[in-house]
């Protein structure tokens, strides 16, 4: 979810904005990272912020925040117009699967395009690796060596330029240590493409196996969601869930932990459209007359649920929605 806790360190600290690994607290399904940066439950709820940012896409929520809530009811009119492609008044579940998807889309085009201009000064076709560390990790040059290795919130800086080089090796195709624009997306968006996708699952290992052992337990799971209390209360009814989950099924040849496949699968779901799970749950939640597709009606009787009081990334998209 993702992407993200070692870049946003990153983005946060030095303006860089590389992430593809979701915070330790979040679910970390691959997929789900574009959807939304939003928990997609709220321990056993399910979190009408994920849904406002996979329907709207993350970026423009920021300035929809900021609109009136009859301005929003405004533009939550204008996008209802843009997802119904067919013009039949009616929206369907392939046009609001496709509207998830194209918000998905518009943001790692826009990250890669912002961050490729960062990184790219001159303008050229490729950005070479040393450039890249100069701009995002130079800092490090003029700090002392025992300061590197300090961790805290589990992370150091010599750990997080060790995870982007061997990133960086891996989506550097021709290994000239140089990146095309099509490498460098795939370099911050390893999620987004087949070939990255066991890069992520290694490092989702690295940020949850705590004894370093190479393989999860069911409490390094576990403590990858829930930090515990401090007064020593029972765990939740969730939390028992996922032991649950864990013994059943993420652990599939049962030696009690899961390995990199089995890893793989927890993250990257086989035959999992999550643009259309969200899509179906979208409809499930406003579809007043249970005929599977939603009117303009039904969704402004659900504003909370697409946009909310504080709608998210919506505003930036309708002040440019001739794009669409």
């Amino acid at each position: 979810m993702i992407f993200f806790f070692w870049f946003t360190v990153v983005c946060v600290l030095f303006n860089c904005a590389v992430s593809a690994i979701p915070k330790p607290d979040e679910k970390r399904v691959l997929d789900n990272d574009h959807l939304s940066h939003a928990k997609h439950y709220d321990n056993e709820e399910h979190n009408k912020q994920y849904d406002h940012e996979a329907f709207l896409g993350e970026d423009e929520a920021k300035t929809f925040d900021e609109l009136t809530p009859e301005e929003s009811r405004r533009r939550l009119g204008i996008i209802v117009d843009k997802i119904d492609e067919n013009k039949d008044s009616l929206i369907n579940l392939s046009e609001l699967k496709n509207w998830i998807q194209f918000t998905q889309r518009r943001y790692l085009e826009e990250d890669v395009d912002r961050q490729w201009r960062q990184h790219n000064v001159n303008n050229s076709d490729q950005v070479h690796w040393e450039s890249y560390r100069k701009s995002v990790y130079g800092f490090m040059d003029e700090m002392d060596p025992k300061d590197l290795d300090k961790e805290g919130d589990t992370f150091s800086y010599k750990a997080m330029l060790t995870r982007d080089r061997r990133r960086w090796s891996v989506a550097d195709r021709d290994g000239d240590d140089n990146l095309t624009k099509k490498e460098f997306a795939e370099f911050l968006h390893p999620e987004d493409n087949p070939r990255m996708r066991d890069i992520v699952v290694a490092e989702t290992i690295e940020d949850i196996d705590k004894d370093n052992d190479g393989k999860l337990s069911v409490d390094e799971y576990i403590g990858d969601m829930f930090r515990g209390s401090e007064d020593g209360e029972e765990e939740p009814d969730w939390v028992k869930n996922e032991r649950e989950t864990f013994l059943n099924f993420r652990d599939k040849d049962k030696d009690g932990f899961m390995n990199m496949e089995e890893v793989k699968d927890w993250i990257i779901p086989p035959d999992f459209d999550h643009a259309e799970a969200e899509a179906r749950h979208l409809i499930y939640e406003a579809d007043s007359n249970t005929d599977e597709m939603l009117t303009k009606d039904e969704i402004m009787d659900k504003y909370d649920l697409f946009v909310g009081s504080q709608a998210t990334d919506f505003g930036e998209a309708l002040n440019r929605h001739d794009e669409f």
